[in-house]
């Protein structure tokens, strides 16, 4: 991260993913079954008889990943300004708030479900050793 002022930082990400051959054998089984379609943000063209679509499978996989990520940055941003003790509840809502925007790509979860596991998550984290 670079500050550029007082209220402004340029933050890169670069974002690779390598994973061994179970990883691989999970990801298959997943784009082959619940993760079949689901779909990332990059318009592919008309190809083979096809209409234009929006791609799928392991780039399908990692575009969503990295929107998530990148709204999470922005929601923890976002709440930087909420006071301290409604910060965290204010970042899950502006990240649940955000990926719905996207639902075709992003939706998993219904808002109280998505806010359950976010704070056991949290809590549990809380309760590990330093």
């Amino acid at each position: 991260m670079i500050a550029l002022g007082s209220e402004q930082s340029f933050l890169h990400i670069r974002y690779a993913y390598a994973y061994g051959f179970i990883a691989r054998l999970a990801m298959r089984l997943y784009l082959a079954t619940s993760g079949s379609a689901k779909v990332g943000f990059t318009m592919i063209d008309s190809e083979k008889g096809r209409p234009p679509h929006l791609i799928g499978g392991v780039r399908g996989a990692l575009e969503r990943n990295t929107m998530r990520y990148y709204l999470a940055i922005d929601a923890h941003l976002g709440a930087l300004a909420t006071p301290a003790p409604e910060r965290f509840e204010e970042s899950l809502e502006r990240w649940f708030t955000a990926t719905e925007r996207y639902a075709l790509q992003l939706h998993e979860v219904d808002h109280d479900a998505y806010l359950t596991m976010k704070r056991r998550e949290h809590l549990r984290q809380q309760q590990m050793p330093p």
